[in-house]
């Protein structure tokens, strides 16, 4: 079973909500940060790390001797990383997106690929919890290679996904191959606006999803229409409680700081389950 919690922006409470329901499953399970550009989900538990291994990506490298400029690896090239004026071309690794096609496509076998550091994938123990975390490196922007080695630590059994927020390429990388997304909101215009983003992201990839909603009060004229117009599961409300942010700040898991909300998040994650099987 794999469940990605995702939000059409950031500040919802997507974090929240992936570690309090991976607390709340009281079973071995692997949860995955995939927020590479920033990974915060280590703050909320404790634990030691186990592993850590250096993600690659190959990007060209031209042999001046067998270039005759004949420019067809920079005509190939939909990302301008290479750059050819009737010269031996210049790379540009930070636009390289590793798709090899350059190689294929250079008719004097004038290029081969190098590998380019872009990230680590860290693991780390905690409890009956393995979180794998990606973090990509300084001055790097190519995000979904990074996701995609976090993936790749996925094994059998429970797996929750804490996505990047909003709905662009990572968010996409990171939902593929998802049994059901959890799409985090709150009662807000901003939250009503990027939740309809999110909205159309998932329906596009053809996933089962429902909502959860943060910081919920008792009146609510904005979400909870919008749900019910579009015939989307409201899976669970989340109270606009000061204790849950104070908890937040603290790097406190709301279930620890809160244990009279675990029935919430338990019965939450097996209202998921039962809306995936």
């Amino acid at each position: 079973m794999k469940i990605a919690v995702a939000s059409g922006k950031g500040g919802t409470g997507k974090t929240t909500v992936a570690v309090n329901l991976a607390l709340a499953a009281d079973h071995a399970l692997r949860l995955l940060d995939c927020d590479v550009e920033a990974p915060n989900v280590h703050l909320f538990l404790s634990g030691a790390m186990k592993s850590q291994r250096v993600v690659t990506i190959p990007v060209p490298e031209i042999d001046a001797t067998r270039c005759n400029g004949c420019n067809e690896c920079s005509a190939f090239c939909r990302y301008n990383a290479i750059v050819s004026l009737g010269a031996t071309p210049f790379i540009v690794p930070e636009l390289c997106h590793g798709c090899g096609g350059c190689v294929r496509v250079c008719p004097r076998k004038a290029i081969r690929e190098i590998p380019r550091r872009i990230g680590v994938v860290e693991t780390l123990q905690s409890g009956a919890i393995t979180l794998v975390q990606g973090r990509l490196d300084v001055g790097v922007t190519l995000t979904p290679p990074l996701i995609h080695a976090v993936k790749e630590e996925a094994q059998g059994g429970l797996l929750i996904m804490d996505a990047p927020p909003g709905t662009s390429c990572p968010v996409v990388a990171t939902l593929r191959g998802a049994d059901f997304v959890v799409l985090v909101t709150e009662p807000t215009p901003f939250g009503l606006n990027d939740l309809t983003l999110a909205v159309e992201m998932v329906r596009e990839l053809g996933l089962p999803f429902g909502a959860v909603i943060n910081r919920a009060t008792g009146s609510d004229d904005l979400v909870r229409p919008y749900l019910d117009k579009e015939g989307i599961s409201l899976l669970a409300e989340i109270p606009d409680d000061r204790r849950i942010a104070e908890a937040y700040a603290k790097g406190t898991p709301l279930l620890a700081a809160l244990p009279d909300a675990r029935p919430l998040f338990s019965a939450l994650l097996n209202t998921i389950c039962e809306a995936a099987a």
